[in-house]
């Protein structure tokens, strides 16, 4: 996993092959990351079915529950597939679009 920071998200570059070790990683520095946006890019090599990605569902409830954002994306990926408030898309440009819109939201009191 390689990490970079900006000063509107963290994005991570999940490199891994297998879910299980991304999240393992992603869970120990979880903590670290309590007050940042996150982004979460997969690589070419990542083959996933509908089910893996659930796995993060407890992770993007419980930023949304901290005031930030999670973000997932993955090319191959129909984000009609998953609940209506998880946020995983095609490309980095729409999760960025993601984050704009839901610190509006925010700053609404939505």
């Amino acid at each position: 996993m390689k990490i970079d920071q900006n000063s509107k998200y963290t994005l991570l570059y999940a490199d891994e092959e297998n879910i299980k070790v991304f999240l393992e990683k992603l869970n120990n520095e979880l903590d670290n990351l309590e007050k940042e946006n996150i982004i979460v890019t997969f690589s070419d090599n990542f083959k996933r079915k509908k089910e893996d990605f659930l796995l993060f569902l407890d992770i993007a409830a419980h930023k949304k529950e901290l005031g930030t954002s999670f973000v997932l994306v993955y090319k191959d990926i129909d984000a009609d597939d998953y609940p209506e408030d998880f946020n995983i898309v095609p490309t980095l440009t729409e999760a960025e679009d993601i984050l704009d819109m839901e610190a509006m939201e925010r700053e609404l009191g939505f």
